[in-house]
C-alpha cells in the first residue's frame, strides 16, 4: 500500500506568488532536504496516509486546483497520487526548493530556492512558470541564471518574527524599492497571515 506522510490537508486561498487570490486544495507533506530558519511548517510532524485516504480527503472539498506544498512535496511519489488527481479533473501545482526536478505530471511550477542559506546547493528545476524568491538581503545576481527560465519572477520579504518591527519594516522597505528599481521582479506578500488564516 503506498503512502505519504501528511501534515495537513485544507481546502483555502492562496496567499503569495502568481495565484495570490485564488482558492486551491493544499497538500502539505511531512519531511524536507532543507532547513530554512523562516519555514512555517513542521514537517517533522506527519501522519501517514494512504493513497486512497488522501484522494478521499481530497475529494470533499469544491475545488478543482491542488497544491502540494512541504516540507520538499519532490520527495514524495507525485507521479503516482498526480495520476488519480488528474483521473478527477485536478489541476496539479507545486511549491518546491528547487533541488529535485519535478515530474512532468505537475501543471504549474513555483521555485523557491534558497541558496542565500545554502552556498553549495545545486537547483536542479531550472524552469518553470514562477521564480518566487524569499528576500533574507541577499545578493539578487544569484538568480540571473535562473529568472529567465521562468515566466513570472516574485520577490517575497522574509518576515521574521524575531526581528523587530522596526527592522522587519526596514526589509519590506528595500523590497519595495528593489521592485521599483528592477522592473523585472514582482512583489509577493504572504496576505494569507494578515488574515490570519493557514
Amino acid at each position: 500500500m503506498i503512502t505519504y506522510p501528511i501534515v495537513e490537508i485544507f481546502h483555502s486561498v492562496q496567499g503569495e506568488g502568481f495565484h495570490n487570490g485564488v482558492p486551491h486544495i493544499f497538500v502539505r507533506f511531512g519531511n524536507c532536504n532543507l532547513r530554512c530558519e523562516w519555514c512555517d511548517t513542521d514537517f517533522l510532524t506527519y501522519n501517514e496516509m494512504s493513497l486512497d485516504s488522501i484522494i478521499d480527503e481530497i475529494s470533499k472539498f469544491d475545488c478543482e486546483r491542488v497544491i502540494f506544498t512541504g516540507g520538499e512535496p519532490c520527495l514524495q511519489d507525485l507521479e503516482t497520487i498526480g495520476r488519480r488527481l488528474k483521473e478527477n479533473g485536478k489541476h496539479l501545482s507545486i511549491e518546491t526548493n528547487g533541488t529535485m526536478v519535478v515530474p512532468e505530471i505537475i501543471d504549474w511550477i513555483c521555485v523557491s530556492p534558497k541558496d542565500q542559506l545554502y552556498s553549495n546547493m545545486k537547483i536542479s528545476q531550472r524552469n518553470g512558470d514562477e521564480l518566487k524568491v524569499v528576500y533574507c538581503g541577499q545578493d539578487l545576481t544569484l538568480y540571473d541564471g535562473l529568472r529567465d527560465n521562468f515566466t513570472h519572477n516574485f520577490i517575497q520579504p522574509c518576515y521574521l518574527d524575531n526581528l523587530s518591527v522596526e527592522d522587519n519594516g526596514k526589509l519590506f522597505a528595500s523590497v519595495e524599492s528593489i521592485v521599483k528599481e528592477n522592473p523585472g521582479w514582482r512583489l509577493s506578500l504572504q496576505t494569507h497571515k494578515w488574515m490570519g488564516v493557514d
